[in-house]
Order: C-alpha cells, then structure tokens, then sequence
C-alpha cells in the first residue's frame, strides 16, 4: 500500500509516498481501509521535531484520526464494510497513523458512525469535533443560556467549537490576533482583536474556552464574571506550561479552572456528536482538500497556515 514514511525530520517539502507493507490484522487490532484523513498541527511538530525522541516509534506512519471503512474486523464486534472514524489513542505515535491507504488501529479507539456525510467532511469530525465536544459540554458544562468566550478562534478548532455554541444558542465572543482574519469570525455574535489584554473590556462572560493557551490564560482567567469557568485546551501561543503560576492568587475567587485532554475518546462521546449534527443539520466546514497523491502540498498548507479551516486529505 501507500503510505507516508518517517524515521527522521522531515520539512513538508521532503514529504513522500512510498510503498510499505499492508498491515496483518491480530487479536483486538481492526484493519480500516482509510477514506480520508484530516490533518492537524501535531503532525507538524511530530515532523519537524518530535521524530527524534525515543518514545516515537521508527519508522513510522503519521496521523492522528481518520474516517473509513472496517476492511478487517478481526475478533471485535465491528463488521466488514461498516463506516467508522477513529483517532488518538497512540496514532502516529506509539503504532502506525492514518498517512496510508490501510491503518491497523485498536478496537478501543475505532467507532462505529452513521453519518450520510461525505467522506472528506466526515475525516474533518474527529479529533477537531471530539476536541471542541469535550472542551464545551463536559468541561464548560456550557448551557444556551451562557456568553462564551471563545479565545484564538481562527483555528480548526475554533470554528468547530463556534458552530457547536453557535447552534446550541450560546451568546459567542471569539477572538483573533491578526485584524485580517476577523471576518473569518462573522458566526459569532461578537468578533474581538486580541490585544492580549481582555480582562476589563468584556461584560458578562460566563464560560471561556482558551486555545491560545498559557500565554493568555492569566488574562483568561480575569475576564470570565464571578462563578465562571475557563477550559485550556489548546496551545496556540506557543507556551505549554505555567511557570510559577500560583493557583491560590492567579484563580480569581469564584473561577473555576479546569482543561481537557483527547486523548481517551468513547464511543458514547462520538455517538452523542454525531446525533449533536444530525439534530441540528450541522456539517463541518474545510479549509482545504487534497487528494493523497497530492501529501506533499498539503503538508506545505499545514505548515504554512495557508488554509482558513480543517485540512482533509482523500485517500
């Protein structure tokens, strides 16, 4: 099969198809034919940095998600044909990813999906939307009547997470720091330049989701009302930890903090997203979409932040 192959660093420019062996199925383990796969900004760092540490398995085949059809169903209870999505669990990582035509992948992190989406807008579901999902309704316990904050919007990310608030009825301020990507924000009810600076300058904040992350997150925290709740969940300001943060005087009294981690999807979770968009007719929007014939441009659109949306590769 074909399949994108990684053992050092790799610039998106040198990115590759080659031919590698078709994985044999074994107990526990489903054969998935891939349709289609998003792309996200792990994959990047895993190319450009990440392939040197130890726990990276080499070589080895990126990708963290993908969408398509059981091939091999070894020993679960999945059936042959039967349309699935998964994602996380050591994708890309720990074991071969979705960069191929077939990925070997662990009962526990593939899902069965009924979804009439095509494939291309079904591979944008994923770990952007199980993300956003997780972030919003069992972090944020976000509700219609809230006003979320939605900070460092102009990301994959950030616009699933607006169409999920926009569509349960949430009032949304979303924020960006580039002034030419806020008419990318015309879903929310309020489109904000990011200054860094917030706190002050909004009223009646109830929830914030922060994807810039640690960079801004103190100012997060000062911005919500009394009782509200910040989740961290992305690092988009480059900044991963908080370096002599003092919770007892950094955490307002009466803010609650708290973040998610993907990495432990359930099928409960997915099938609870999947009736989420078919209730409210929702279909997830892309940036870009490359055939795999075509990885290496793609690669260069991730890389670059060329594409306004979620990157989806057609297999």
């Amino acid at each position: 099969m074909k399949a994108v192959l990684l053992d050092k660093v790799t610039p998106a420019g040198q990115v590759a198809l080659t031919e590698v062996e078709r994985p044999g199925v074994r107990p526990g383990w489903v054969l998935v034919k891939v349709k289609a796969f998003g792309m996200n900004h792990s994959e990047k760092i895993l190319r450009l940095s990440e392939i040197e540490e130890d726990y990276i398995q080499k070589p080895i085949i990126p990708g963290i998600e993908c969408a398509g059809e059981v091939a091999d169903a070894s020993d679960t209870d999945l059936a042959v044909g039967q349309k699935v999505i998964a994602m996380m669990g050591g994708m890309g990582r720990s074991f071969h990813g979705s960069y191929a035509e077939y990925a070997l992948l662990p009962e526990s992190h593939v899902f069965p999906v009924e979804s009439d989406l095509p494939w291309e807008r079904l591979a944008a579901v994923p770990e952007t939307y199980y993300t956003a999902w997780g972030s919003l309704f069992e972090c944020l316990k976000l509700k219609s009547g809230d006003t979320l904050l939605l900070r460092g919007a102009t990301c994959t990310l950030g616009y699933a997470a607006l169409q999920l608030a926009g569509a349960l009825g949430c009032r949304v301020i979303a924020t960006t720091h580039r002034e030419s990507k806020l008419p990318l924000l015309a879903g929310a009810d309020e489109a904000v330049l990011d200054d860094g600076a917030l706190a002050g300058r909004l009223r009646g904040v109830t929830k914030a989701l922060d994807l810039v992350g640690p960079k801004l997150l103190r100012d997060t925290l000062r911005t919500v009302e009394h009782g509200g709740v910040v989740c961290c969940t992305g690092i988009l300001g480059g900044v991963f930890a908080l370096n002599g943060f003092d919770p007892i005087k950094e955490i307002p009294n009466g803010v609650y903090l708290t973040g998610f981690f993907s990495n432990y999807p359930t099928r409960a979770a997915v099938a609870d997203i999947f009736a989420f968009l078919r209730e409210h007719r929702l279909e997830p929007a892309i940036g870009a979409c490359y055939d795999f014939s075509r990885i290496r441009e793609a690669c260069l659109a991730l890389d670059g932040g060329k594409a306004d949306g979620k990157i989806v590769v057609k297999v």
